[in-house]
């Protein structure tokens, strides 16, 4: 562990206590205490409460399968209006302590306290027991507030105590926490790195830590150094309260396990990340001009390939038929693959359809017209009430994945 001269921030992680379903039950307190579960729509669970996985049900199991084995349990459809109107009223009181909010997910946000304890005249934990306090009376659902001077840290104590937990990481306790913290649990690291690190005798957080920053940059990707560095104390990842109303870029990944190398199955995965990366692009009225896809092997190799599209569109069918000739270039037999993504790129607002001799424009016209009325039916009645033939084995997948975030995203390119 290193040692530190400058003073240490105080970071908050606010992590919502099975959010979907504490929603619920605060729409229906009948609800509270019963093993609970949401996603009926879909017909695997999306959602569950402590209740419900005290039996051991998991996320993704299917409803008929949690009907026929519990049939105690409530199961509900999922409200994703509700969902958003309170993940919004929980961003806004957190806001009402801090200078600002990073809304990193629907369920959780970050957000900087550093000497906000003089300014409002009370302790770190006072407030978040504030915070707590006033998004339970307000919104009837409880949260686990992690502090800690980085933001992997402050994940690390969010999670320490669930569900309600309030827990304090500080330079002088961190290594506590470590010893304690397996390494599969630090933001950041996936199934497979966990499996390297494991491997070289490195079981927890502090077991890492103590491998050195030049053990880290050896022998794993930048990223990781800066973990590596998080965990050490050191704030490296800064709290970004910029509300998001365009992007440069989108991307979607996942990492499965055990890796695969069958064709039709990958390029389902492309599939559905192109359908998802097309919906956020549409939420954000943009349309990209260039579309990349990548597949990361075994020994961790990248390969890619990009295309410049005809005409840009943020319809699936569109980027999947240009994308095609691209997998198959990028596919190699007896070659196992462990990730697969895709990244809409030079994206473009307020876009104006250009005619051209060859009917693209009209195409993509017709399936922008198709595409409003699908996100209306997701809008009412929840992710994936419409997807393409292309996407259905993703779906089906049952093995083990990581979906990346905002921090696993830089692991694929460096």
């Amino acid at each position: 562990m290193r040692s530190h001269t400058i003073p240490s921030k105080v970071i908050f992680h606010i992590d919502g206590d099975a959010f979907f379903v504490g929603v619920e039950m605060a729409k229906d307190p009948s609800l509270k205490g019963l093993p609970v579960v949401t996603g009926e729509e879909r017909g695997i669970v999306s959602a569950l409460s402590y209740e419900a996985k005290a039996l051991g049900i998991i996320r993704g199991m299917p409803i008929f399968k949690v009907k026929q084995d519990f049939p105690h349990v409530r199961i509900l459809p999922g409200d994703y209006k509700a969902y958003v109107h309170y993940s919004e009223m929980m961003f806004k009181i957190v806001n009402r302590y801090a200078y600002g909010v990073e809304e990193y997910s629907i369920d959780e946000c970050f957000a900087d306290f550093t000497g906000l304890d003089r300014t409002l005249k009370m302790s770190y934990q006072e407030i978040a027991r504030r915070i707590k306090k006033e998004i339970y009376e307000e919104l009837g659902i409880s949260v686990s507030v992690g502090l800690a001077p980085t933001k992997v840290l402050a994940k690390v104590a969010s999670n320490w105590v669930k569900p309600n937990g309030l827990t304090e990481i500080t330079l002088e306790t961190v290594a506590d926490f470590l010893s304690s913290t397996p390494i599969k649990k630090v933001w950041g690291i996936g199934p497979k790195t966990s499996e390297f690190l494991v491997q070289r005798g490195v079981f927890t957080a502090k077991d890492f830590c103590m491998k050195g920053e030049a053990w880290v940059n050896q022998n794993l990707s930048k990223p990781y150094s800066v973990i590596w560095q998080e965990l050490s104390g050191e704030s490296v990842l800064v709290v970004d309260t910029e509300v998001k109303t365009s992007y440069s870029s989108i991307q979607k990944t996942r990492t499965f396990h055990p890796p695969t190398n069958d064709k039709v199955f990958l390029w389902s995965q492309l599939s559905k990340h192109i359908e998802d990366a097309c919906k956020k692009a549409r939420y954000y009225e943009q349309v990209p001009k260039k579309v990349s896809i990548f597949l990361k092997m075994q020994n961790l190799k990248i390969i890619a390939r990009s295309v410049t599209l005809a005409v840009p569109s943020h319809s699936p069918e569109i980027v999947l038929s240009a994308v095609r000739p691209l997998f198959d270039d990028l596919h190699m037999r007896k070659i196992l693959y462990r990730t697969a993504g895709v990244v809409l790129q030079d994206l473009m607002t307020n876009y104006t359809f250009q005619e051209d001799l060859f009917g693209g424009t009209r195409t993509a016209q017709k399936l922008d017209q198709v595409y409003k009325q699908i996100d209306a039916l997701e809008d009412k009645f929840g992710k994936r009430v419409v997807y393409l033939a292309s996407t259905q084995q993703a779906l089906k997948h049952k093995g083990k994945g990581t979906d990346a975030d905002d921090l696993d995203r830089d692991l694929l390119f460096l």
